[in-house]
């Protein structure tokens, strides 16, 4: 109860100040945080490139938990490489994953529990992926809406063209510290971007993205895009765009309806840099 009262104070905090640095949020990564972060990972999920299953670490869980604790907030934790595999994706090509090691897993999954607190007061409403208590179903129920209820004619639908592999760690790091200013936090953060990958037993560095499966990828994915995209397209929404438009993001996808094919600007111009690939029809 404790716990869930401090994160409180620090939403409320971050909700009255949105200029607000916060810079003491590692003491919130508790024993208790670890341990809620643990139970809620997938018993039977593949183990990272340590071997370590979800099983075999709760064998001795309160004593491995102490020890990470300590760590932590020591300085002396080190992630470890990711193992990649690949999937197939519909086009043919073939998507990377990144399966952290169990316990990066459940760094990761205590750390996002806290700074969701400060982000979840800053993300707009149009974005829709990985975040509490929003889904999907969510993403296309409001797309459905817009459709519907809106007077609109096109819509655009973009892609960033491998945003999780070539997401910019000097740049994140930079938005990142618009709000946290705990430097212990942000070299943990640091520390899973470079820990490389291993595939096929060997390890190699990795200088741009965040693993796609990593459980803190989604978050970073959306800090990035917050101040990268989302800021931006909500400014030109209302000031330059004409008539109704409205805009549905999850992830790395993003759908734009608007009244008339004057959103393309919105996009169009920017993709090439931004490595985008969108095109625009006319709605139904």
């Amino acid at each position: 109860m404790r716990v869930s009262q401090a994160l409180d104070r620090v939403r409320q905090a971050a909700a009255r100040n949105k200029e607000a640095r916060f810079t003491a949020l590692l003491h919130h990564v508790s024993v208790e945080r670890l341990r809620e972060a643990y139970r809620v990972l997938r018993p039977k999920a593949a183990a990272g490139s340590d071997g370590v299953t979800w099983k075999a670490y709760g064998e001795n869980l309160e004593a491995n938990l102490q020890d990470l604790h300590q760590r932590l907030h020591t300085g002396a934790y080190r992630a470890k490489p990711v193992r990649r595999v690949f999937i197939p994706k519909a086009d043919g090509r073939q998507r990377p994953l990144g399966i952290a090691s169990l316990e990066d897993k459940v760094v990761q999954g205590a750390m996002v529990k806290v700074l969701n607190s400060i982000y979840e007061e800053d993300f707009l409403g149009f974005s829709y992926g990985f975040r509490p208590g929003r889904s999907p179903h969510h993403a296309l129920d409001a797309l459905t809406v817009g459709l519907k209820r809106k007077k609109v004619n096109w819509v655009l639908d973009a892609d960033i063209r491998d945003f999780f592999t070539s997401l910019d760690h000097g740049w994140l790091t930079k938005f990142l510290e618009h709000r946290i200013a705990d430097r212990r936090v942000l070299r943990i953060i640091q520390k899973w971007l470079r820990a490389g990958v291993v595939e096929n037993g060997a390890w190699a560095e990795c200088d741009e993205g965040t693993p796609q499966g990593a459980t803190a990828s989604p978050f970073l994915a959306n800090v990035y895009l917050h101040y990268v995209f989302d800021q931006w397209a909500n400014r030109w929404r209302n000031k330059e765009a004409r008539g109704d438009m409205i805009v549905v993001r999850f992830a790395d996808l993003c759908r734009i309806p608007d009244k008339s094919a004057y959103a393309e600007r919105l996009v169009m111009p920017r993709g090439d840099r931004a490595g985008t690939d969108s095109g625009a029809w006319r709605a139904a």
